[in-house]
């Protein structure tokens, strides 16, 4: 009986841990995690703070108890794995209700360590209170802090896909948001149009934000930018991304590749071939141009847990890299991305051409939105490289399709030849993917 360690009870671990016992029904399977909660939609916490989400525990997609009943898996919580000695396959562990320090034996070991929030170092940053959002604990630390002192003012340092979550979820709750970016431009990994469509939504919703700043120094109830420019500020959101959590994997001489992550093959394994890594935490590559990526997304981690289980039980399906495929709402419009942007194809050195097009979402007798499509192709080849769609309705389904595109291998030609459900409340005869086509 194969007996499997996993470091990491919510998307990651809790997958891998699932499929593999679907998979194999006599493996030994523990969990760790040093949280006291597992499985949680750690993607849903800023509607539960915005109010969307009515109820914690709709976050909780099960428990230990539940994994023991119903899956014969082990789950300890609050128990956090302190070294990896891989000369003798066993993990220490201590039990952070007691304290007591205890090893455990591997035949197999998963790690689903996940990502640490970034934070700066700030002058002042004491005076002010401030958070960052990766876990339910910092979710809940915000949800109190907001209950208790009906704060006016916040400042969001960042513009990436939480922060703008967070932008909408705070206004939701009656707190006026600021957000400083140190770039040209809100959401910064997005197309210089596509962001213009971002920023405008943000001003149309009342939130205020500062391009190519930064903070010179906090003092209480005030943050003051670079420019000398004073912002009135109660609590302080930190949103500047994610490093790799390897510190357990580095002490144990696990390789680490250059974008800070755990590094994989195409089935997880580290340098330790008994030793996998899936998640937040991993490196792996871009699925177009191969170069060593990190990822932090849901369906990334599920796959690759879903990967994980299938090689250790005889089935070799590799993970075939980082597409990127990621999706935001923000007020009244949706922000789609799939792919390369412009800044990383030219970053790759990729000779590639840009289709820009803007339509209606469905019919326009019909109650209808706006959408721009921006798709990016390889200029020799014509594949497909990266599609950005920005809009008020049916952005989902489009970049979608053109994430699909990517996959296939498609070229920017094949788009005119798709053919896509058409009814006047959903799209138009010729859809705005196929006008990508027709207009290459």
């Amino acid at each position: 009986m194969k007996k499997i360690v996993i470091v990491g009870a919510v998307a990651g671990g809790a997958t891998a841990a699932s499929q593999i016992r679907r998979l194999d029904e006599t493996a030994e399977i523990i969990v760790f995690d040093k949280q006291d909660v597992m499985s949680y939609a750690a993607c849903g916490m800023p509607y539960y703070l915005g109010g969307t989400v009515k109820k914690r525990s709709h976050l909780i997609a099960t428990t230990p108890e539940k994994f023991k009943t119903e899956k014969s898996i082990d789950v300890r919580l609050q128990h956090e794995v302190l070294s990896i000695h891989r000369d003798q396959k066993i993990v220490r562990v201590i039990d952070g209700i007691t304290g007591n320090e205890t090893e455990e034996s591997y035949d197999v070991l998963i790690l689903s360590t996940g990502g640490i929030a970034k934070i700066p170092k700030l002058k002042g940053l004491d005076r002010i209170p401030h958070f960052t959002l990766r876990t339910l604990d910092e979710m809940d630390a915000i949800d109190s802090f907001i209950t208790e002192n009906q704060p006016k003012n916040a400042v969001l340092l960042g513009g990436g896909f939480t922060g703008m979550e967070m932008a909408e979820n705070l206004t939701e709750r009656g707190v006026q948001v600021t957000m400083i970016e140190r770039n040209d431009r809100m959401f910064h990994i997005l197309d210089p149009e596509a962001s213009n469509l971002v920023e405008k939504e943000l001003t149309k919703n009342g939130v205020q934000f500062y391009l190519e700043e930064e903070i010179a120094h906090i003092d209480e109830k005030s943050i003051t930018l670079t420019s000398g420019k004073k912002l009135n500020a109660d609590f302080l959101l930190i949103n500047i991304g994610i490093t790799a959590n390897n510190s357990l994997a580095k002490e144990a001489g696990i390789h680490i590749g250059p974008t800070g992550g755990i590094q994989t093959n195409g089935f997880l394994q580290t340098n330790d071939p008994d030793i996998y890594a899936v998640g937040d935490v991993i490196e792996n590559i871009d699925f177009i141009t191969h170069l060593p990526k990190q990822l932090a997304l849901a369906w990334p981690a599920h796959r690759q847990a879903y990967i994980v289980a299938k090689h250790l039980c005889g089935e070799a399906i590799p993970f075939k890299g980082f597409l990127g495929t990621a999706i935001s709402k923000l007020f009244d419009i949706t922000i789609a991305m799939t792919g390369l942007s412009k800044e990383n194809a030219e970053q790759a050195n990729i000779p590639f051409k840009t289709i820009k097009q803007t339509s209606k979402s469905n019919a326009g007798y019909y109650p209808h939105g706006d959408l721009l499509l921006v798709v990016h192709y390889h200029e020799k080849t014509h594949k497909i490289i990266g599609a950005q769609v920005i809009g008020e309705k049916g952005a989902d389904k489009r970049i979608d399709v053109l994430s699909t595109a990517i996959y296939a291998g498609l070229t920017v030609d094949d788009l005119e030849e798709l053919e896509l459900a058409y009814s006047p409340p959903y799209s138009s005869p010729k859809d705005p993917v196929n006008m990508i086509g027709y207009k290459a």
